[in-house]
């Protein structure tokens, strides 16, 4: 009999890791959770899952319940919330949380989930939506190492890579680092290819030259051509980049440290999404460094 598995958030990533552990790997997800509703139907029809109301009846319906959800207060929501939530009836169950949260987000899930008799685990992703429908996912594990192990199959037909990174949050701390550095970089290409363009150099032969010195990156290669074109359909999102640059923020103030190009970084999402682009691509960016756009008007 095939593995049970639940989805708690069905956006591009857990629709698309929810399509490859059935229709690729053979898993059967018997049930999903979303509150955008027609998401979540249309999703149960394709893979003949139940389009569940409650979350209580997601732990029912399956042996591991993997959750990708947007922020904190949405993690917590759909643990702690009054009358109905994940917790009920979840012993022997098994959480995978694969967002980017907290790490402090990530430690009451596990506690509570514990003392539910459950076992829990960080997934965290650094990949895109095409990764997680093909299974080629990197993923960052927090948890106990047993808990690791028992579910290491289901984890590796997730993913390209595994990284098991320490206790609970250890691993929302590495995830909270790569999306730190990641933003950097993205807001650091959009403004040497916006200065570029205020200079009028040839742009393909600044990527050509970037890509052979130490200007090079890896979102040059994701998103140098998207900046270009103005092509900024969603793929990591400018509000979840200032989400996540946030996280980062955040340990640094626990840890007594100024983060000033992170600080910037943050301040540039942050401008994004106040001024209604949030839902761009985190290529986005540009909008606010090249001339003749949105922050620049000619």
């Amino acid at each position: 009999m095939s593995q049970k598995v639940a989805f708690v958030g069905v956006g591009r990533m857990g629709a698309n890791m929810a399509r490859h552990l059935q229709l690729d790997c053979g898993y059967d997800v018997t049930a999903v959770y979303d509150i955008n509703k027609e998401a979540a139907g249309e999703l149960a029809e394709e893979l003949g899952a139940a389009n569940c109301d409650k979350l209580g009846d997601i732990t029912a319906a399956a042996d591991v319940i993997i959750t990708v959800v947007t922020n904190d207060d949405a993690m917590r929501a759909i643990f702690f919330g009054e009358g109905d939530n994940l917790l009920q009836g979840a012993g022997g169950k098994t959480f995978i949380n694969c967002a980017t949260l907290s790490p402090g987000a990530h430690r009451e899930a596990y506690e509570a989930g514990k003392a539910a008799g459950a076992d829990v685990l960080e997934g965290a992703m650094a990949s895109s939506i095409s990764h997680a429908r093909e299974g080629n996912l990197y993923l960052m594990i927090g948890g106990e190492e047993g808990v690791f192990e028992k579910n290491k199959v289901l984890l590796d037909d997730l993913s390209l890579n595994l990284r098991l990174c320490g206790k609970a949050g250890q691993a929302a701390k590495v995830k909270a680092l790569v999306n730190m550095v990641m933003n950097i970089n993205t807001a650091g290409l959009a403004e040497g290819l916006g200065l570029a363009t205020a200079m009028g150099l040839d742009l393909k032969l600044i990527c050509e030259v970037f890509s052979q010195t130490g200007a090079n990156s890896r979102v040059l290669e994701t998103d140098a051509e998207d900046m270009m074109d103005r092509d900024h359909e969603c793929w990591f999102s400018s509000e979840h980049a200032a989400k996540d640059s946030g996280i980062a923020q955040a340990l640094a103030e626990e840890a007594g440290l100024k983060l000033p190009v992170n600080d910037a970084t943050k301040a540039q999402y942050d401008r994004l999404t106040d001024e209604g682009l949030g839902d761009l691509d985190k290529s986005g960016i540009a909008e606010l460094t090249f001339p003749g756009r949105h922050a620049n008007p000619a």
